[in-house]
């Protein structure tokens, strides 16, 4: 067809088409634009909060709240990525050990020789040195002995880091002193300080290891630092943390035998949320805070306190000055009337289903009735599985640990009432594994002791103070920062940008 004959056309058919081409094409940007699951389209920009001195301060939110789920917007942006390993990876030393080999002594409770463990692999990568199996202290508080395979899945843990690290079970019988390898002074290095760099260990134990080719690292949890390593190292600590590290099968079972008890208490699926209730007598002790208690209580928590913390007992006068400005500062472990007030007032239900993670309560029944009237449907495992089935884990303090853990990190929203390694490594691991979609609700406690003190503040007023301080305290992704906890924020090396 010629181009003349177009130009006879009328005018109106002449620039119909390309409008309508145009005016569809619109449409079509304004429908992305206006879709918050695209909302990426034009911006490689990721949904982040950032964290100032008194709040954490994120993007708006169109999308409405829900009591059991972070926005869709607000956790679309990030997934797990820490299994990657690069092209250029160096594989690990293989039957000859490397520069030598190194061996720890975790102590404390189960998380903290969960991270000893996570550190332990990451400081083997960093000096090139085969790692020996890590054993296990008998912690003074917790008095259970227990060694690395009563809890994690062994054999799993040493073929998933074969790439990583070589992991051997016990110190090699070729090497002289072997047996004296953990009481041996001439085989301990002591000395490294808390989140030491990576330079300290290649400057500073690695000569000791390469002289002696047999070293323990004692004490070890904290002796590794999170900004002053390389990306690769905090990477393979995730690898260990979320990957490696697994708990035994018969334990992993159990837990999810107790998910699904709780999924299901009323006949039919509903959400639970798991509360990590610390206010153990050990706890509430060492805080050296002030708590609601008759005269008789407070005596015997004064005595206590004066017999296991001497040094820290200092002068009765002192005493309350220093409780009161702890719980200002929010350092002080919440109350359980105080947690159930702060989830009534975010607006949990008194038919809610909770799941209680916790020891031996201070105080009993009588500190553990204000939560238990305004949230009846509150359980432990003792309550959802027979003695038969928790038998097997009741003979070691840190299986019962473990399967509190899990259903903590499966829980559809979890609560932690005071800080600790158990709370961070739930919440960063619930934060990684399903990309910060999972509520992790952490109280304000500073904001929440001025407000539960000041006796002329209204409910409405209450509801009001703690529903704007905890919206964004739900384990929603946050930038990270100089020296932040790889534990609680695995965001960055750990998480990639979708």
């Amino acid at each position: 067809m010629s181009t003349r004959g177009w130009e006879r056309r009328p005018p109106l058919r002449r620039w119909f088409v390309p409008a309508l081409a145009i005016g569809i094409t619109v449409l079509l940007i304004l429908t992305i634009a206006s879709t918050s699951q695209l909302r990426n389209f034009f911006t490689s920009t990721p949904f982040l909060c950032v964290r100032d001195e008194f709040r954490t301060r994120c993007p708006h939110l169109k999308e409405d709240e829900s009591l059991w789920e972070n926005p869709v917007v607000a956790t679309k942006d990030w997934r797990a990525c820490a299994e990657r390993r690069p092209r250029d990876y160096d594989p690990p030393p293989g039957y000859h050990g490397g520069n030598g080999y190194v061996g720890i002594i975790a102590e404390g409770g189960l998380n903290q020789q969960r991270i000893a463990i996570i550190n332990a692999v990451a400081v083997a990568r960093i000096m090139n040195c085969t790692l020996i199996l890590p054993i296990f202290k008998l912690d003074s508080i917790w008095k259970d002995q227990i060694q690395f395979a009563d809890v994690f899945d062994v054999e799993h843990f040493i073929h998933y880091l074969k790439d990583d690290v070589h992991i051997i079970r016990e110190p090699p019988n070729w090497i002289p002193h072997h047996k004296e390898f953990y009481s041996s002074i001439r085989f301990t290095i002591k000395n490294i300080p808390k989140y030491a760099s990576a330079q300290f260990y290649l400057q500073n134990v690695l000569p000791q290891i390469k002289e002696k080719k047999l070293m323990a690292l004692k004490p070890f949890a904290n002796r590794l630092g999170y900004e002053n390593v390389p990306v690769e190292i905090n990477k393979l600590r995730c690898r260990v943390n979320y990957h490696a590290l697994k708990f035994l099968p018969e334990t992993e079972k159990m837990a999810d035998v107790l998910v699904a008890r709780m999924h299901n208490r009323t006949g039919k699926q509903t959400p639970f949320m798991a509360l990590h209730l610390r206010f153990e007598k050990g706890m509430v002790g060492l805080s050296f805070c002030d708590f609601v208690g008759t005269r008789t209580e407070k005596a015997a928590l004064r005595e206590y306190r004066k017999k296991e913390w001497p040094r820290q007992f200092k002068n009765d006068t002192m005493m309350w000055n220093e409780a009161l400005c702890k719980r200002k500062q929010g350092k002080c472990p919440l109350e359980p009337g105080e947690v159930a007030l702060i989830l009534n007032a975010i607006g949990y239900k008194k038919d809610s289903q909770v799941y209680v993670a916790s020891g031996a309560l201070y105080g009993g029944n009588t500190q553990m009735l204000p939560l238990q009237r305004m949230f009846p449907n509150l359980v432990r495992k003792e309550d959802l599985a027979s003695k038969e089935e928790l038998a097997p884990f009741q003979r070691h303090i840190t299986s019962l640990a473990a399967l509190d853990f899990l259903v903590c990190l499966k829980s559809d929203v979890f609560v932690v009432t005071h800080g600790g390694n158990f709370a961070k490594l739930v919440i960063g691991a619930r934060r990684y594994y399903y990309g910060h979609r999972r509520k992790s609700i952490k109280p304000y406690k500073g904001v929440m002791a001025y407000a539960l003190g000041d006796p002329f503040m209204s409910w409405t007023s209450f509801v009001h103070e703690v529903a704007e301080m905890h919206k964004t305290r739900t384990g929603l992704p946050e930038a990270t920062s100089p020296m932040y906890d790889i534990w609680e924020n695995p965001l960055t090396p750990c998480m990639c940008q979708s």
